[in-house]
């Protein structure tokens, strides 16, 4: 697991060079991803050459993440996790899932503004919890190789450094206000991550670690619920934020996918039922507005009566307008009353979970707009405390939610979504 004291310290582009550089020696690299999240995979993927899927015990489930790092083991060369936040930040922790799956941990720790001080942070890391496998930690941003050297000297009896990391532009990545940049909009990535491994394998970073063994049962295959359905899903620049493990649930009940871009497009494939996943329609909203014939057909197929699940980015394309970053009004689909709003600061952020009859869907929310509506929602989820969290609106056949869910943690109840039957909340 590549972790760090805290978010910002690098470890996203040192995950990615790692398995650039791994992929380039040709050996088969298996990353994933701790937590909820959608940019940091893409990055990875690119890196890997593979699908990147999240693990977390609480949100996938503890059984997942052990069946896919056994089944990634039994596979691949190297498996890397890229944690989230700080190592022990968050419930369950990046710690949680190392422990869980056996990974010893490797810590990044940003030393461009410390010395001696180094040793003392790696110590803390190693030793806040036995239960952990700290043996090796990565400096990142150091100033010269002296100062590597310092580094070094600096850590305790039982802790050495892999590798000390010089500043240098192919490790960064730009971001903006959700997190990184989409992949598919870093047109020299390939180029940086190759550059990114080499500035890895100069400051000492190619060694594998040592040999894990991973074992778990693999899980029963789902029912085919969605036997022959037909559901197009939106995926461009506008919306992207779908988790590789959702695609093989759909796919596992035998639904029938497709995809298409509502920025580009000027209608749908043939298509019993939609989802439109988050993603940044803000950023192309006047590229959406203006696609009328892709509007036209997407409330034709809600005039029908066929099934739209709509999340998060999804939702504010389907309200009646959407206000940017820059304070512009633009029109959307319009299949509910109400503007999606801009707003200066995140309006929402945390794992939560909607509950039904069919079962409890997992996932989370995280969003940078507010939603002005007269709808009463029809549901809301829950945070992990208890409370009730975001709201769930249904107008027809179209349920729509800031919340991001994780299929997998409830079949029965996306069947149902998809097939555009009751839910009992």
């Amino acid at each position: 697991m590549i972790t760090a004291p805290g978010s910002g310290q690098g470890k996203s582009i040192v995950t990615a060079a790692l398995a650039r550089l791994h992929r380039n020696a040709g050996r088969k690299v298996q990353v994933f991803k701790h937590g909820p999240d959608y940019l940091d995979p893409m990055v990875l993927e690119v890196a890997s050459g593979r699908p990147v899927y999240q693990l977390h015990p609480w949100m996938t489930g503890e059984a997942e993440c052990r069946w896919r790092l056994a089944k990634a083991a039994g596979e691949a060369d190297l498996v890397l996790v890229e944690g989230a936040m700080g190592l022990f930040d968050g419930d369950p922790s990046s710690a949680d899932l190392a422990v869980l799956g056996g990974l010893p941990v490797l810590p990044v720790i940003d030393a461009s503004g410390m010395a001696q001080t180094f040793g003392a942070v790696a110590l803390g890391l190693a030793r806040f919890r036995a239960d952990l496998q700290i043996h090796e930690v990565i400096a990142n941003r150091i100033g010269s190789p002296r100062h590597g050297v310092m580094l070094a000297e600096s850590l305790p009896e039982g802790l050495e450094l892999l590798g000390a990391i010089p500043r240098d532009e192919a490790m960064a990545i730009p971001d903006r206000h959700l997190g990184l940049v989409q992949a598919s909009e870093l047109t020299h990535l390939d180029r940086q991550l190759d550059a990114a491994a080499t500035v890895l394998a100069e400051a000492g970073l190619d060694r594998l670690p040592a040999t894990v063994a991973l074992q778990a049962p693999a899980p029963a295959q789902p029912d085919r619920l969605l036997d022959g359905v037909r559901i197009a899903v939106a995926r461009d620049a506008a919306f992207a934020f779908i988790y590789r493990g959702n695609i093989d649930l759909l796919e596992a009940m035998g639904a029938q996918l497709s995809y298409f871009s509502p920025l580009a497009d000027d209608g749908l494939p043939q298509a019993d039922a939609l989802w439109l996943p988050g993603g940044y329609p803000e950023l192309h909203a006047a590229t959406l507005a203006a696609n009328t014939p892709m509007r036209e057909a997407i409330r034709a197929h809600h005039r029908a009566g066929r099934p739209i699940l709509a999340e998060c980015g999804g939702l504010m394309a389907c309200v009646s307008s959407l206000v940017d970053l820059d304070g512009n009004a633009h029109a959307m689909l319009g299949l509910m009353p109400g503007t999606a709003t801009m707003e200066g600061r995140l309006q929402a952020l945390g794992l939560q979970s909607l509950h039904t009859r069919e079962g409890n869907l997992r996932g989370h929310t995280y969003h940078r707009s507010s939603l002005d509506t007269p709808l009463e929602p029809r549901a809301r989820t829950r945070k992990l405390a208890g409370t009730e969290a975001e709201p769930v609106f249904q107008v027809g056949r179209l349920t729509a939610s800031y919340f991001h869910g994780y299929f997998p943690s409830a079949p029965e109840l996306v069947a149902r979504l998809f097939r555009g039957q009751p839910l009992a909340f």
